[in-house]
């Protein structure tokens, strides 16, 4: 049997003409299936017979060399149009850059239309509650391949609390908020439609056994296992020149160096799944997508969907406004000058020079609003489900791709390291065509942005002004907008005070938390607030039950106060206690454990009321 397959494959390589240029994987033949044999074909007619270069005898590290084609069978199978067309891609984007080819030569840049949002005004509720009624349609798509080293944080990112007064950490937090538009939805909806909203992960080597640690561990924080799906990505080859040859791992001849893709890889992962053909037949009609720590964002996804379902956009991104020359992208209309239009995030540091190079001398400028009149793109996108799937079918889930490699010098010929194709998730409206419809909606960033990816070095060198997004900022964030939606709803809150963390100036806003199922909607909220409430600026308040009323309440302290559902409670009076206390922590101290260190603080618990309701029931605190 294996002398036939000698013999095939032989012929096979000789009709290619390419036998005497890889003598090593041509004597190697006999320990290869017919499948591998096909695998190391096409790496030869894609010029990557430098694989293969150092192969020995047969009979030594046989058993590399299967692995080896195990992994290019891996890399194949993974990408649209598997490494053929990879390859092929690659190519034609190392040309491009080498040239300095401009992806947007011949397109003039214009504010696209979209939906701009104002908290707590009428207009707002009113999307918010379309946005609610349509989530039992609705599906999620967390993008989570990433580690927190970047923060300084060696474990996954979406196991850092949301916050230090509870503990809560962000899955935990996005799952009870996902649970509680689904709870709210199915009472709006009255049985019709979907009652269970389906929650992708998407993970990577680095992850995904951690992430199904933690949700297993935490029995999926309330989540029924079956709801839960996670998506692993694969990796790509790594290039080593502007033909494309992919680059041998340094540290073992026998891999293929790879790199991330980018979160784009997760459009063709939902699509090679099967999941939005199933989530399709069940009934769905969107699918919302979010990244790792963002602590605001459940706040602003039931107005922004209400705006998809009343607009019926097919793409609708989240934006905030965004300073001129900040770096974070702007959704921004491209129209070129054949006619072709599309509405797409353009980066930063590409932005400026395309205005400049479109007839506006000034670039990337504030308007007489103090705003750039594009808005910021902060990635978490809405889609119609039919449309996408009907897009993703055409090309598969791939993406339009870029490639940035580093050039040794000015000739452009040689990298200072290999490189790889990347894509982004937000680069998906790239492939539409002009009748899709594409637009945004703007909420103000204290309500819906307040991402964690900076360490505290880093952020400490923000220019002043600029937003840190790191664990200080992201986690004060939380109280801020807490105490803004509670002032909003009647509440008198005492102002901020600055202090300084881990070389931070932050506001610190009394720390107000509650639980998604006490206040998803602004409504929701307004409706548990009556009389004259008063909280200070030294106080702590935490919310856990779902039924629970403020009601001339007075807080200076820590109050914590839960209710198993079915119990209805109201607090009001005074409460006055020594409460909890912020204490200063230096990052470098590495007795205290890294999210707290990140943090540059801690929270000292001196006193509180603590009060739990165990039993359904009508209550009233009055301490």
């Amino acid at each position: 049997m294996a002398s036939s397959t000698v013999g095939s494959t032989a012929d096979a390589l000789s009709d290619l003409h390419i036998d005497d240029s890889v003598p090593n994987l041509r004597k190697n033949l006999a320990i290869l299936s017919p499948q591998q044999v096909e695998l190391a074909k096409m790496l030869v007619q894609m010029n990557q017979s430098h694989l293969f270069e150092h192969w020995p005898e047969p009979g030594v590290d046989d058993d590399e060399k299967l692995a080896f084609l195990d992994q290019v069978a891996r890399l194949n199978a993974s990408y649209p149009g598997g490494l053929k067309s990879y390859i092929k891609t690659a190519r034609v984007l190392l040309a491009d850059s080498k040239a300095g080819k401009n992806p947007y030569d011949g397109f003039s840049p214009s504010v696209p239309s979209g939906e701009t949002l104002t908290f707590g005004d009428d207009n707002f509720v009113q999307f918010e509650e379309a946005g609610v009624r349509e989530a039992r349609k609705a599906a999620f798509v967390l993008v989570a391949g990433g580690l927190g080293e970047r923060l300084g944080y060696n474990g996954i990112k979406v196991a850092l609390p949301l916050e230090s007064t509870t503990g809560t950490c962000f899955l935990q937090h996005y799952i009870e908020s996902i649970l509680a538009l689904q709870e709210a939805s199915c009472r709006l909806a009255q049985g019709e439609g979907p009652t269970e909203i389906p929650f992708a992960i998407m993970t990577s080597d680095d992850t995904n056994s951690r992430t199904i640690e933690l949700l297993e561990k935490n029995d999926y924080f309330g989540m029924k296992p079956t709801q839960i799906k996670l998506l692993k990505q694969e990796k790509v080859a790594c290039l080593d020149d502007n033909d494309a040859r992919m680059a041998v791992d340094p540290n073992n001849k026998y891999r293929i160096q790879t790199k991330p893709h980018g979160h784009g890889d997760v459009h063709s992962l939902l699509y090679s799944s099967g999941l939005l053909k199933e989530w399709l037949g069940a009934g769905r009609r969107w699918v919302l997508f979010f990244q790792d720590t963002n602590g605001l964002l459940f706040k602003a996804i039931p107005s922004a969907l209400g705006v998809s379902a009343t607009r019926e956009y097919h793409v609708n991104s989240l934006a905030v406004p965004r300073k001129a020359k900040e770096a974070i992208g702007g959704i921004t209309k491209l129209t070129h000058k054949d006619g072709r239009t599309m509405v797409i995030n353009v980066e930063y540091n590409q932005l400026d020079p395309l205005l400049r190079a479109s007839g506006y001398p000034d670039g990337d400028v504030n308007s007489e609003t103090g705003y750039s009149p594009f808005p910021g793109n902060i990635n978490q996108l809405i889609f119609e489900i039919g449309p996408y799937l009907e897009e993703l079918s055409k090309t598969g889930g791939a993406i339009k791709e870029f490639v940035n490699p580093k050039y040794k010098d000015s000739t452009k010929t040689a990298f200072k390291s290999s490189t790889r194709l990347e894509c982004m998730m937000q680069d998906y409206p790239k492939t539409l065509p002009p009748s899709a419809r594409v637009g945004f909606t703007v909420m103000d960033a204290w309500f819906a942005y307040a991402p964690v990816k900076n360490n505290p070095e880093d952020a400490a060198k923000v220019p002043k002004g600029n937003p840190y997004h790191s664990a200080t900022s992201g986690e004060m964030a939380i109280y801020r907008a807490n105490s803004l939606v509670l002032k909003k709803a009647g509440v008198k809150i005492d102002d901020p005070v600055q202090q300084v963390f881990n070389g931070q100036e932050v506001d610190v806003w009394p720390r107000i938390v509650w639980k998604p199922k006490w206040g998803l909607t602004f409504s929701d909220v307004r409706s548990k607030v009556s009389g004259n409430c008063y909280i200070t600026g030294k106080s702590t308040l935490a919310i856990k039950g779902q039924s629970i009323y403020l009601e001339d309440l007075a807080l200076d302290g820590a109050l914590v106060i839960d209710a198993v559902d079915g119990a209805e409670v109201k607090v009001g009076g005074s409460v006055h206690n020594a409460g909890w206390v912020i204490e200063n922590v230096d990052f470098k101290d590495t007795s205290v454990p890294e999210e707290v260190r990140i943090r540059g603080f801690k929270i000292n618990k001196v006193e509180q009321l603590d009060k739990l309701y165990n039993e359904p029931g009508n209550y009233s605190l009055k301490p």
